[in-house]
């Protein structure tokens, strides 16, 4: 399922390029989603359905407070995941929650790692932010290895942090600012 509206690429790097959610991508993500099923469970649980697909991308696209990022494929157009900046603070915090995940189709292929640079020169660059943390369990490895792989620090440990899939789970905190990337 190629890529079919019109979009505008936010950034683009040598494989991959972020554009924003539309609601025109709901038969595309969703079905990327029901097949990356097994991928994601039990880290993350995006929307494979058209009526789940609605709400989510709306609040992506007009909550300030939230921004969402298609993960496309620049040999095909093909979303190849997805990067959500959520709980946005602006003031003296300038701060943003990643969340992302990859789709079945492209996991392991260092696209994501692609794509987790290009969304923090974004965040950093015409966003304003000065910091983007991500909150991971710690036996996902492979979330893991991307953030340390993105120049992400640990930071801390979170019992209990956030309820998914109706358990309270332990979360690692990983975080970079702005002048993490600058200085190398």
């Amino acid at each position: 399922m190629p890529q079919t509206t019109p979009a505008v690429r936010l950034a683009a790097g040598p494989r991959v390029f972020l554009r924003p959610f539309t609601l025109q991508d709901g038969p595309e993500f969703t079905a990327r989603a029901r097949e990356s099923a097994d991928l994601h469970h039990p880290w993350l649980f995006p929307p494979t359905t058209e009526e789940a697909f609605a709400p989510y991308a709306t609040a992506l696209i007009e909550d300030p407070a939230r921004a969402g990022f298609l993960v496309c494929d620049r040999e095909d157009g093909r979303i190849a995941g997805f990067v959500n900046i959520n709980n946005i603070v602006r003031g003296a915090f300038q701060n943003g929650a990643l969340g992302y995940g990859a789709f079945a189709h492209a996991a392991g292929r260092g696209l994501m790692r692609e794509a987790l640079g290009l969304v923090a020169g974004h965040a950093f660059g015409p966003m304003g932010l000065h910091r983007l943390e991500i909150n991971v369990q710690p036996l996902n490895t492979a979330s893991i290895a991307l953030a340390r792989g993105c120049g992400f620090r640990l930071e801390g440990f979170s019992p209990q942090m956030l309820r998914i899939d109706g358990v309270w789970r332990d979360h690692e905190r990983w975080a970079l600012t702005a002048g993490m990337r600058t200085s190398g």
